[in-house]
C-alpha cells in the first residue's frame, strides 16, 4: 500500500454502514471522550485532595511549634482525614462514576461500534484526515509508514 495516498483499511467505512450512521458513530465517540476526560478531572480531584490532606500535616505540625494547640487540635480533628461527601473519600467517588458510569458507557460504545461498523473506531475522524491532509505530502501520508 502506499502510505501517502490510501486510506488505512481499518479505518474504511463497512460496506452498508451510511454517512448518518457515521455521524452517530462520531457523535457517541465523542461523548465517550468527553467522559474520558470528566473522569481525568476526577483522578485530578482526587490527587489534589489527597495532596491537600497529606499538606495538613505540616500546618498542624507548625501550629504546634507556634503555640496554638488548640488550632492545630481543631485542623487535626475537622479536616484531615475528612470525608469529601457524606461517608466518601474521593477514591470511591472514582469507584462509584467508573461502575455506575464510565465502565456501563464504555462497553456500550463498544458494542454499537461492533454491531453496527464491524469494530472499526474514528470512521469519522479517519474520513477528515482523507479529506483534510494535503494528498502526496511527505508529512500528510494516510497511514504510518512501515
Amino acid at each position: 500500500m502506499d502510505s501517502n495516498n490510501e486510506m488505512d483499511p481499518a479505518h474504511q467505512v463497512p460496506d452498508g454502514v451510511d454517512e448518518k450512521t457515521v455521524r452517530a458513530l462520531g457523535a457517541l465517540s465523542k461523548a465517550l471522550e468527553t467522559t474520558e476526560r470528566a473522569r481525568g478531572h476526577l483522578y485530578g480531584f482526587h490527587q489534589l485532595t489527597g495532596t491537600a490532606d497529606f499538606e495538613l500535616d505540616d500546618a498542624v505540625k507548625l501550629l504546634r511549634e507556634a503555640g496554638h494547640e488548640e488550632q492545630a487540635d481543631r485542623v487535626k480533628r475537622e479536616i484531615v482525614g475528612r470525608n469529601v461527601i457524606p461517608g466518601h473519600w474521593t477514591f470511591q467517588i472514582i469507584e462509584a462514576y467508573n461502575s455506575t458510569y464510565y465502565q456501563p458507557f464504555s462497553a456500550l460504545e463498544r458494542d454499537i461500534v461492533d454491531e453496527v461498523a464491524g469494530g472499526r473506531d474514528h470512521l469519522l475522524e479517519a474520513r477528515l484526515k482523507t479529506m483534510r491532509r494535503t494528498h502526496d505530502h511527505p508529512d500528510h501520508t494516510a497511514t504510518p509508514s512501515s
